[in-house]
């Protein structure tokens, strides 16, 4: 590069690495936008018709969950600090417990679908120093303005999974981070008062 500084090569070859990698990473942020459209695809179709009955909309939703999100990892931060003071007995049915509480509250409120429309708009990393995506949607209602949701994915085994979702900007899982503790704190500190908290809510669920 006959008359052109150094500096100048310097801007030159990275502008030039930049350009081979765009390519990737729009590819890379496509996947990940894809993924979460396809879930909310499958969500409103399988998941919204009147003529499902509650045991198998509670089956298909379970499915749709296990596929899509990571309850562990999820259920894990949502228990927080406790989940170092619980034993194993109470970890694993912490998550069962977890998994049917998230599974009956979708399956009623996909019952109670009223001709929303779902659309992801985009994705970004979630930070420089995570490999976490965040996913852009929006859940277009028929009155009132778009509801703005974002889905917190991460990849395990080379499949995405979702780990949070934030609406309008609130998480969720941190929401539900600070109800459990409210109900261990009150129970004197014990995941024993958590556990016997979702038992029950379990069983009113059911009836």
């Amino acid at each position: 590069m006959l008359g052109v500084t150094a500096t100048g090569r310097f801007f030159i070859m990275a502008v030039l690495a930049f350009m081979a990698l765009a390519p990737v990473a729009a590819l890379a942020n496509g996947a990940y936008v894809g993924f979460v459209q396809k879930m909310g695809d499958q969500a409103l179709t399988e998941l919204t018709g009147k003529e499902i009955s509650d045991t198998e909309r509670e089956k298909r939703v379970r499915t749709m969950l296990r596929q899509n999100f990571d309850i562990k990892t999820i259920g894990q931060f949502v228990l927080g600090r406790h989940w170092r003071n619980a034993t194993e007995k109470q970890r694993a049915e912490y998550l069962d417990l977890f998994e049917d509480m998230i599974v009956i509250t979708y399956a009623q409120r996909f019952e109670e679908y009223a001709g929303q429309q779902f659309k992801a708009t985009g994705s970004k990393p979630a930070s420089s120093k995570s490999k976490d995506h965040v996913v852009q949607s929006q859940v277009v209602q028929k009155d009132g303005p778009p509801v703005k949701v974002e889905w917190r994915v991460r990849e395990f085994g080379g499949k995405p999974k979702v780990i949070d979702v934030l609406i309008e900007n609130v998480s969720m899982s941190v929401t539900q981070r600070a109800d459990f503790d409210a109900v261990i704190q009150s129970g004197g500190g014990k995941v024993e008062a958590l556990l016997d908290s979702l038992r029950k809510r379990q069983k009113t669920a059911k009836k």
